[in-house]
């Protein structure tokens, strides 16, 4: 018998189609994406004008910045003190849009920097005390730690008479006399004292048992402190980082 074929033909799927969307919306959404654009370069410029002050230094400004920047990446410090880092630098870099003066102390570089706002009114160069534990054959102890963040000053004398602590004979390895000696200018002629008993000193006289800066402390050529005495006051902000 022959082969009988079949009739029915192999037809293609119809396939199913999305309505576009109408223009209307289209154009909505071309709207919406201009403006968040529009609104982001807005936003972008006013933060960029809000911190102009900070970024534009005339001199030395941004490679300040990429130096701090540079130097708290690579610091080896615990959580704390880079807290304290932050917190001082942070604050000095705040203090460049005011118009007060203020000391900065660069640890690192060991310059102070005497300032109004962005300005450098005097830069010196600064001893920095060692931070040390000091121990008496007596059983005593003294810490002085290292000092870093933003203060205040808390006073200011010029010609001090000086009570030789009992720590400084002990730095010394020697016995504290019974009637510890007063000397004038023993911790230097000018001192700007910051909480805690930390200080900015000038040289201490010839006849004190102190020669050098104190520990944990800065000391300063006389003449640079000398320059600036008048502008220091109670209350002028110090950032040490």
């Amino acid at each position: 018998m022959p082969e009988r074929r079949s009739n029915t033909s192999t037809q293609p799927r119809e396939r199913r189609s999305f309505p576009r969307p109408p223009l209307w919306l289209n154009l909505l959404l071309l709207i919406i994406a201009a403006g968040t654009f529009a609104y982001a370069s807005y936003h972008r410029r006013i933060v960029q004008e809000k911190f102009q002050i900070v970024f534009r230094h005339s001199d030395n400004s941004p490679a300040e910045l990429n130096r701090i920047r540079d130097e708290l990446s690579s610091m080896d410090v615990t959580k704390q003190q880079l807290a304290h880092e932050l917190d001082g630098r942070m604050q000095y870099l705040d203090s460049l849009k005011g118009e007060q003066f203020y000391i900065s102390i660069d640890t690192r570089r060991k310059k102070m920097q005497f300032r109004l706002g962005r300005e450098v009114v005097r830069e010196a160069d600064v001893q920095i005390g060692e931070a040390k534990t000091i121990s008496s054959k007596s059983g005593k102890q003294w810490t002085f730690v290292p000092l870093k963040g933003g203060f205040n000053v808390t006073g200011k004398q010029v010609g001090m008479s000086w009570l030789v602590p009992e720590w400084v004979y002990a730095m010394r390895g020697e016995p504290a006399p019974e009637s510890r000696p007063t000397i004038t200018n023993g911790l230097g002629r000018y001192v700007i004292t910051l909480p805690d008993n930390y200080v900015i000193h000038s040289a201490p006289a010839a006849d004190s048992p102190l020669q050098g800066p104190k520990p944990g402390s800065f000391m300063v050529r006389e003449e640079d402190l000398a320059a600036i005495w008048p502008r220091i006051t109670t209350g002028t902000r110090v950032y040490i980082f």
